[in-house]
């Protein structure tokens, strides 16, 4: 639910606090009018201490400014006519206050947000899976953010230090200076006559002792802060690798895990904005405190003091020197992936990206990313760090690629447009292993160049794996192959295993979500559905879907073994329903006309209790990507005695010529849609309309289904 409904719903001293957030400086009716809009926008992603994000901020002033404006526009009759006056009023008034600090802006939406976000969870007892998942996103969001504020004062307080201490030293070495100098004046006074140095000595050895009194307790003072300032950064480190161990281990990870279902027709993976904005933070903190230790070490060779601190620094400098190559190495990620069944010859794209390119400066000395296919044994080599210098598996044509930086986003990435794959070398196959169950991966590689050459990372990332076909027929057994993988990858695997079993209802998922997707509806799988595909997956008859919750079901069963009877696998006849149902009876499908998933037998039963003319459509069991349509009439042979008809199955080939909506029409006898809907109310608005006259003399022909045995039947 958006927060502004439910901050509406607030009573109390909470709604009193709500509407203390609204003023002149950001009215309450621009909130109201523009809700959606503001709960839209990625605020988060503005860093509000770094001046140069204020370009972003202008554009989103901008777009605030142009939304109220259009929303003005709008409004109609006498109420409308007054509220388009004040919109207006508030969309210049709000340009005045923010355009030469938008960043103000956002920190007052922020704010507002914030403490709104607070409100509602703070008021809501709500126990919805809904509100629970959205109240632990934004408490994990607001944990990240708060490690963020706490590692800037750190990083702050460690900046201060580091000064105090700098200032500290220069004022101990102009001290040391001066103990030098009396030390020349106590060896010059061998020189002077007896009396004159008898005179003069007792002051000068009172000043030495004085000053080397000092620089021996200043220089323990000086030794304390250094140990004290390298036992800082250890704690801020500490905190950097756990913040850092959050979003790359955890949001990033889950990420990549989102964009591998989205690969089977899970929802998109979200944008990178807010992952970059972190991504950036830690760039930027890992610096400053990477910069702050150099300068250390600086003072340090500066003034040698005996003692562990040039060990602590040591230390220091190799751990976050760790952290950012984890930060860099890790941030390098493909972005639009390539197809997961890549047939040859044929254009395909990707996209990488590096998500602290833009605040690392790695885009003053553009990157090339380079592109090559291997096999899975390469992959599995490459990340056990074994020499695979020049193995690939094939030829990708068009596969460099530099890395370019969108000043407006903030992104660095390369974009590859036209790569095509030349040719593969397959290996050699294990046992009853088709061509379509073996994995390759694209690499995508780049060295990137930060601080000026100060440091230099080789990076490298591995795409999700992909099948090789050359030609269109291996299509759907290489699907297969993609789907179980995406499906049942474990994180952190080795390339590219998978469980050769799952549970049932895992697949189950697994089967509904990429049939949503395909068939682009709402309507997923039924439990009936389910348990009519567990009946044909293991040749069972149970309708009990408890039954089928501990089973298992291997790949082998999925996509090697034919069903029992037939000539085809599971997975071919259950990839043929989708084709059908995407390319020809979406809308059916979509209005719950098409049943689909019912046997013979059940359709008999199901018809048999309802009146003569009653129909249904079922996915045929006896062909791939074949409907049939089963209707109850007389039996013409035997007057009184009923039965059911099954028309031979229709597949694409038949709709291309005339529609399966047109094809009910055609057919008289069919009376209604089973359980007892009139056709004519389900499927007229999809009927061809009837032809025109004729034109120029000629006379349209007309194509019509006939079903010879249907005219016996009165």
């Amino acid at each position: 639910m958006a927060v502004w409904i439910q901050a509406q719903q607030l009573q109390g001293d909470a709604l009193h606090q709500m509407q203390s957030l609204y003023g002149q400086h950001f009215p309450i009716e621009v909130r109201h009018y523009l809700s959606q809009w503001l709960e839209g926008q990625l605020w988060d992603v503005i860093d509000l201490e770094n001046p140069q994000e204020e370009f972003k901020a202008k554009r989103l002033l901008d777009s605030l400014i142009q939304e109220l404006q259009n929303k003005a526009e709008h409004q109609v009759g006498e109420d409308g006519f007054l509220l388009k006056i004040k919109l207006g009023h508030y969309a210049s008034q709000l340009k005045s206050t923010y355009d030469r600090c938008p960043l103000e802006l956002v920190r007052c939406i922020k704010h507002i947000l914030y403490t709104e976000q607070r409100l509602v969870r703070e008021a809501s007892n709500s126990s919805s899976p809904v509100g629970g998942m959205m109240d632990s996103m934004s408490q994990k969001y607001q944990q990240i953010n708060q490690a963020f504020e706490e590692l800037r004062l750190l990083t702050q307080d460690t900046e201060n230090d580091l000064r105090k201490l700098q200032h500290n030293q220069e004022y101990f070495i102009i001290q040391y200076q001066e103990s030098l100098r009396i030390q020349a004046q106590l060896t010059s006074l061998a020189t002077l006559p007896p009396a004159d140095r008898q005179l003069r000595e007792p002051t000068l050895l009172s000043k030495r002792a004085t000053v080397e009194a000092w620089l021996t307790r200043e220089a323990n003072t000086l030794q304390k802060y250094r140990l004290d300032l390298a036992e800082k950064h250890q704690k801020s480190l500490q905190l950097l690798r756990k913040q850092q161990t959050i979003i790359l281990d955890d949001e990033l990870i889950h990420w990549k895990r989102r964009q591998q279902l989205a690969g089977n027709g899970g929802p998109p993976e979200g944008g990178l904005d807010i992952l970059q904005s972190w991504c950036e933070k830690l760039a930027e903190t890992i610096w400053q405190n990477r910069q702050q230790i150099r300068r250390a070490e600086h003072l340090r060779q500066q003034l040698p003091i005996p003692g562990p601190i040039e060990e602590l620094l040591n230390d220091l400098n190799s751990t976050i020197t760790d952290i950012i190559s984890a930060l860099v190495t890790s941030t390098f990620i493909i972005e639009k992936q390539p197809p997961q069944v890549l047939k040859t010859q044929t254009k395909f794209a990707a996209t990488v990206r590096l998500l602290v390119g833009g605040k690392l400066n790695v885009h003053m000395n553009p990157p090339q990313v380079k592109a090559t296919i291997i096999s899975e044994q390469q992959a599995k080599a490459l990340l056990k760090n074994e020499n695979t210098r020049n193995d690939s598996s094939g030829e990708i044509l068009n596969n460099n690629c530099v890395m370019e930086y969108h000043q407006a986003t903030g992104t660095l990435s390369a974009n590859f447009r036209n790569m095509s794959l030349k040719r593969i070398k397959r290996s050699d196959r294990r046992g009853a292993e088709s061509v379509t169950e073996e994995k390759f991966t694209i690499l995508f590689e780049s060295q990137f160049s930060v601080g000026g050459n100060e440091l230099v990372f080789q990076v490298k990332t591995l795409s999700l794996p992909v099948v090789v076909i050359v030609h269109g027929s291996q299509d759907n057994n290489a699907t297969a192959t993609v789907l179980w993988d995406n499906a049942f990858a474990e994180p952190g695997r080795v390339p590219f295993i998978v469980p050769d079993k799952v549970l049932w209802p895992q697949l189950c998922e697994a089967l509904n979500m990429k049939y949503k997707a395909e068939v682009q509806s709402n309507r997923g799988l039924s439990e009936e559905n389910l348990v009519f595909l567990a009946q044909k997956a293991f040749s069972s008859s149970s309708i009990n879907p408890d039954d089928y919750r501990g089973m298992t079901m291997t790949w082998s069963q999925f996509n090697r073994e034919s069903l029992p009877g037939r000539n085809f696998t599971f997975w071919q006849w259950f990839d043929g329903v989708m084709e059908l149902t995407k390319k020809h009876l979406k809308p059916h499908w979509n209005d719950g006309a098409i049943l689909g998933f019912v046997n013979k037998q059940q359709a008999q039963d199901m018809l048999m209790s309802k009146p003569n003319g009653t129909f249904l459509l079922r996915f045929s069991d006896s062909e791939i990507g074949g409907i049939t349509i089963a209707w109850v009439a007389e039996n013409p042979n035997k007057p009184g005695e009923r039965m059911v008809w099954n028309l031979m199955p229709y597949t694409t080939k038949d709709f291309s010529i005339r529609s399966l909506a047109d094809r009910i029409s055609d057919l008289n006898h069919l009376l209604f849609l089973y359980p007892d809907r009139p056709k004519d109310e389900v499927f007229s608005k999809y009927y061809t309309p009837p032809l025109s006259k004729a034109v120029d003399g000629y006379v349209k022909p007309q194509i019509k289904q006939v079903v010879p045995e249907a005219d016996l039947i009165t």
